[in-house]
This record gives C-alpha cells, sequence and structure tokens, in this order.
C-alpha cells in the first residue's frame, strides 16, 4: 500500500480512554493516529523488482464537518398546523461495550475473509506499522486504539494486494451495508459487527475524523487500498468500511 508524504512524525494529545496496562508504544490521538496510514504494495515489476521503500501515507485531517446530512428538527416541523409541539425524539440507547479483549481472527463470509489477525505498533519514525508484505493473508490491528467490542472505533488494517498476489482485503470493495462482519478474540468470545457504509478517499484527503473519531459506542473501521495505480506506481486511494456492533 503506498501513498505521499513518507516522514512527517505523528503529533496530538493522547486519548483519555487508553488503558496503561496495553503493550507497545504511547497512544496516538485521532490527529496523531490520522498522520500515519497505510503501505499498498502494488503487484509487477515497479515495486517487486524496483527495491525502493513504498512510502507511507499520510492521513490528512478532514475537511468535512461532523454534522449529520439529515434535516434540522426546526425545519422538519415547520409547516406544522396543530399547534402541539412535536414530541422530543427519544435518544437511542448506545449498545454494552465488551470487556478489552485483543482481536485473534476476523471472517466476513459474504466476501470471503477468513484471516488471523496480528498486533500492530509504530515505527522508529512514529508511523503506524501495517502487516508483511510477505504475510498478505494477515490483518493487523492497532494496538493502540480499543479493542473490537471496546467503545470506539476499533481499526484493523489489510493489504489489497502484494507483489506476491492478491491480498487479504482483495474483495473489501464488494462488501455491502448490513452484512455481517466477525470478530474472534482472545477471551473466547466473538463480537458482531453490521456494515454501515464504505467509503472511497484520495489518500491526501483521508477523512480522519469520520474514520478515527470517537463515537459513542463500540464500531469497527477496516481499511485498504484502493482506486487506482497512479503514475507513481501506488494505489491512489483508501477503501474504508465503517461497522457498527450488531
Amino acid at each position: 500500500m503506498a501513498g505521499t508524504d513518507s516522514r512527517r512524525r505523528a503529533k496530538g494529545r493522547r486519548r483519555g480512554r487508553r488503558r496503561a496496562a496495553r503493550p507497545g508504544p504511547g497512544p496516538l490521538s485521532r490527529t496523531a493516529f490520522g498522520t500515519a496510514g497505510l503501505l499498498c504494495l502494488v503487484l509487477g515489476t515497479s515495486l517487486a523488482l524496483s527495491g525502493r521503500e513504498t512510502p507511507v501515507v499520510r492521513v490528512e485531517t478532514s475537511g468535512h464537518g461532523s454534522g449529520g446530512t439529515g434535516t434540522p428538527a426546526a425545519a422538519q416541523g415547520a409547516g406544522a398546523t396543530t399547534g402541539t409541539a412535536p414530541a422530543a425524539p427519544t435518544a437511542p440507547v448506545a449498545p454494552k461495550p465488551y470487556p478489552p479483549s485483543p482481536p485473534t481472527r476476523l471472517l466476513v463470509p459474504s466476501v470471503g475473509v477468513d484471516a488471523p489477525v496480528a498486533e500492530l505498533g509504530l515505527n522508529p519514525d512514529g508511523t503506524v506499522e501495517v502487516p508483511p508484505a510477505d504475510r498478505g493473508d494477515e490483518v493487523g490491528w492497532y494496538r493502540n486504539g480499543p479493542t473490537p467490542g471496546e467503545t470506539g472505533p476499533a481499526v484493523l488494517i489489510g493489504h489489497y494486494d502484494t507483489a506476491h498476489g492478491p491480498a487479504v482485503f482483495k474483495q473489501l470493495p464488494k462488501l455491502r451495508p448490513g452484512e455481517l462482519i466477525r470478530i474472534r478474540r482472545a477471551d473466547g468470545g466473538t463480537v458482531d459487527f453490521k456494515v454501515r457504509t464504505l467509503l472511497q478517499a484520495a489518500k491526501d484527503r483521508f477523512p480522519t475524523e469520520q474514520v478515527y473519531g470517537d463515537t459513542p459506542a463500540p464500531a469497527l473501521r477496516l481499511i485498504t487500498c484502493g482506486g487506482r495505480i497512479g503514475s507513481d506506481g501506488h494505489w491512489t486511494d483508501n477503501i474504508i468500511v465503517l461497522a457498527d456492533l450488531a
């Protein structure tokens, strides 16, 4: 997996919810984690034979606001003629989070994914690690973020393809809203998520807040590469799956 600016260090405030007991380097804030992304390794001689390192994708701060896209409540009630104030909507109850436990396996039946999950930390330069190119059938979980089932967005990263051939997330763009994602955990339990939507974003316009921002309930993000192969021989975009607790 590939991108543009390869050396900027991650910065930002620490998330308050990170636990001191979690192994590995110190946690990143969503802004800091947003400055480090994925390596997309491209099939063919452009990378397989060149010997050059693929640069790390830099996830830029999203320019989009966090407000919803629905019609404001005041506008919805503007045409009312009864004179009765509309009842206040009932706030949805957030699903109860699971206790922390690292993921061990990812299953996405509709696209044929059944893959082991390994932990990812930070590289010496502060960028996020990615699964090794020679283990393209493996998914990586960013261990300084929430575990799947905890409150907040758990992030799993996988290759789209490598110099060795199609990889674990090759079929990820075929996912549809409502389809099931299952995470097996080290505690022996399983957490189920349902796909809410898929995003495709240019790597230099990554929707950081939408992907890594705090959530009131457990959430899951699957990230890989996509788009087209640019003039530099790397994928131009990221494919992002947003999923909610089932």
